[in-house]
């Protein structure tokens, strides 16, 4: 019998309504975008309402003349950055510090310190020792294991805001030292060792038509990591959305046999791509729901200039061949699966391809035209995920050959999945009583 199309569409309908009207969709549509944006909400709301309890410090100064020159230092960045310029509401804790001479034990006073940091009678002490004056080669190098002449001591985690800032005050002020050893007259320190302030600006680019020089635009953190992060989020999220279901819903419908009694009107295959259709309808719709809601609400925080409108048209394009693709999967991996138990020991390898690229993301995004991210972008079941990652991020800089490239390979490796995945469906699906071994699910694949 061979295939009727309008069996496939109407297979795809009623999944399709039979998804969309359901309690549980329209919930999780308003629901994800809160798990997902939580977090963001999240330090939004902490930054609104910051830590700003007094923060004591002791300093053990071994070098003799250092402590002075690091409070100095401490004080002149908490008058700064101490109140918001805008609000005047303070926004950062004060820094009160207290000197100590080193000990006879070092040991012995460093674990009564400790004591006074845990009973929150201090938040940190810091030792420099005598060698922190002299400017050695290794003095800024991180990954030498050498021992450095300046320690400090918290109980705060690795992501301590406090900690950076404590560092830079110590290097202030150990600066202010060294150039006041050097003749520097003491007035002028504070303009020495003024920063400078650095735009970031992406490219210069001339139109390729009328040939006028366009200025490069300043760069945008939002724009940097947010917005191509959030996109690749958005796709991995709807296409697990999309496809996951079908691995459970196949092997429930095999185990109560009502596959056999779907089978007396539509052929295998119509069986399956009619589901496969309906999934991708429900992700088109998921999607289009994100897409619209993410750009008003972008345009409401005044911030419509970092939508990368250009990236959508490749972002549906991808999102449709990778739901289609894992759909396949999932129905081939589902009609081989004996029980409900079955699948979901097997749903790691339906999720693979979407989460090992965000495993990926921070090196892709440090060198998204490397070789190595180019080549991952390519290989079909990393493509939509890194493609559009690497697409989203700001300047274009991806060479306009690539995503054509990628999507052809992506179109090729899903028409050969879902030719594979028919044949596994058609021969796996009346299998009953047994879980087939990957052996025959080969030869199914390939034979039919």
């Amino acid at each position: 019998m061979s295939s009727n199309p309008h069996r496939i569409l109407l297979i795809a309908k009623r999944d399709y309504l039979a998804t969309i009207r359901t309690k549980a969709f329209i919930i999780g549509l308003m629901v994800a975008p809160l798990l997902f944006g939580g977090g963001f909400l999240g330090i939004a709301l902490m930054q609104s309402k910051p830590d700003i309890k007094e923060r004591r410090i002791v300093i053990i100064d071994g070098a003799g003349e250092v402590a002075a020159a690091v409070i100095q230092a401490a004080q002149e960045r908490n008058a700064k950055e101490l109140f918001d310029k805008t609000s005047h509401r303070q926004v950062q804790p004060r820094y009160v510090f207290e000197t100590l001479p080193p000990a006879a034990d070092p040991q012995v006073q460093r674990l009564a310190l400790s004591e006074r940091v845990r009973r929150q009678q201090l938040f940190a002490f810091v030792e420099i020792g005598p060698a922190a004056l002299q400017a050695a080669p290794h003095a800024a190098n991180d990954k030498d294991s050498t021992p450095g002449p300046v320690s400090t001591y918290s109980n705060e985690g690795g992501f301590d805001e406090a900690g950076r800032w404590l560092s830079g005050s110590i290097d202030d002020g150990i600066r202010r030292v060294r150039l006041a050893q050097l003749g520097v007259d003491p007035s002028r320190l504070s303009d020495a060792l003024a920063g400078v302030k650095i735009d970031r600006f992406g490219l210069v680019s001339r139109d390729p038509k009328t040939g006028e020089i366009h200025e490069a635009s300043k760069k945008n953190d939002v724009a940097e990591f947010a917005v191509p992060f959030g996109i690749m989020l958005l796709l991995g999220m709807i296409v697990m959305i999309g496809s996951s279901p079908m691995l459970s819903a196949v092997t429930e419908d095999k185990a109560q046999r009502l596959v056999e009694m779907l089978l007396g009107m539509a052929t295998p295959f119509e069986l399956m791509m009619g589901k496969v259709l309906g999934a991708m309808g429900t992700s088109l719709t998921s999607s289009s729901f994100y897409i619209i809601g993410g750009t008003l609400a972008l345009e409401g925080m005044g911030l419509a200039g970092v939508v990368p409108f250009r990236v959508f048209p490749w972002f549906y394009a991808y999102l449709i061949a990778d739901v289609i693709f894992l759909c396949s999967f999932a129905a081939a991996l589902g009609a081989g699966c004996g029980s409900p138990q079955d699948a979901q020991q097997l749903a790691i390898l339906l999720l693979a391809p979407v989460m090992i690229p965000y495993f990926l993301i921070t090196f892709v995004m440090q060198q998204p035209n490397g070789a190595i991210s180019t080549a991952l972008s390519l290989f079909p079941p990393f493509t939509p995920m890194l493609m559009v990652l690497r697409q989203a991020m700001p300047g274009g800089g991806v060479p306009a050959w690539q995503p054509w490239v990628g999507l052809l390979g992506v179109l090729a490796f899903t028409l050969v999945m879902v030719v594979a995945a028919a044949r596994i469906f058609r021969v796996a699906i009346l299998v009953q009583g047994k879980t087939p071994k990957m052996g025959e699910l080969v030869r199914w694949a390939v034979r039919g």
